[in-house]
């Protein structure tokens, strides 16, 4: 069996510095035969091994306020390409820290597995940064988000959500310690954030980035706008203004920088 990863990049935020350090993620993390896809609006700067494919056309306005990512969207049509069966999907700011042949392997073909998401632990909810479903299997979602894109994100917020709710016979979800969340299940809890490396739990897989926080904030350590600053340069900002709201939560984002990130997100 070929064993099939996607991953989906628009406009600027990204670009190829994620796609190739994430194509060499999986390269040295699968045993192939494999292929990796990445359906983009820009093939500039992309690797050569990479099979850069058009975003798959859908016609929907962005729903407004809400913090899902709902481009994934495009994901869900009959069609994907050039490709059939499941797709192992991943976002592109992750991590992968371990071999991922089993995310193939785990549940049926026709199944549909999310990886779990620690930020709703009283919510049966899967996460989307990491998924496998086969092609086209997901197109009742998309005809219905198609439908009404503003009301169905209004309802569900997140789509990863609305996917979970929602996904034809439901979904499974991947076994915990595959995935990791680096904000809630890596980095420590103030305050031994601000003196504990964040960790890498036993047999973690893939390390995952949602919330703003990217591999390369946790490489250089401090925080999001605040790259590189030491403790001391750390606690002395906290008088000033700065745009965490309070200095509670000011306290709470900083991180020591993190090696095996660092060794991990590379070409």
């Amino acid at each position: 069996m070929i064993k099939q990863v996607i991953c989906i990049n628009w406009g600027t935020k990204y670009g190829p510095r994620f796609i190739n350090r994430l194509y060499a993620m999986v390269a040295r993390n699968i045993t192939p035969p494999f292929t990796f896809t990445c359906f983009t609006d820009s093939t500039d700067g992309v690797r050569p091994e990479v099979d850069c494919q058009p975003l798959p056309e859908i016609d929907f306005v962005m729903p407004k306020n809400t913090k899902g990512k709902w481009p994934k969207a495009r994901l869900w049509s009959a069609r994907l390409g050039t490709l059939e069966g499941p797709v192992l999907f991943l976002d592109l700011d992750l991590v992968i820290t371990g071999n991922l042949d089993e995310f193939f392997t785990y549940g049926g073909p026709d199944d549909v597995i999310l990886s779990r998401n620690p930020a709703k632990p009283f919510e049966r909810v899967g996460q989307t940064s990491v998924f496998r479903f086969p092609v086209g299997k997901l197109v009742s979602l998309q005809e219905r988000f198609l439908a009404d894109p503003q009301g169905v994100a209004d309802e569900y917020r997140y789509e990863q959500r609305f996917v979970t709710r929602n996904a034809p016979g439901g979904v499974d979800l991947f076994p915990k310690a595959w995935v990791q969340h680096f904000r809630y299940q890596c980095m420590h809890t103030f305050p031994l954030n601000l003196f504990l490396t964040p960790r890498l739990p036993s047999g973690t897989k893939i390390v995952i980035f949602p919330g703003g926080v990217h591999p390369e904030h946790a490489i250089s350590g401090g925080w999001v706008g605040r790259e590189g600053w030491g403790l001391g340069q750390h606690l002395r900002g906290l008088g000033r203004k700065h745009k965490d709201g309070s200095r509670w939560r000011y306290l709470r984002h900083y991180m020591k920088p993190t090696a095996w990130v660092r060794d991990a997100w590379r070409e």
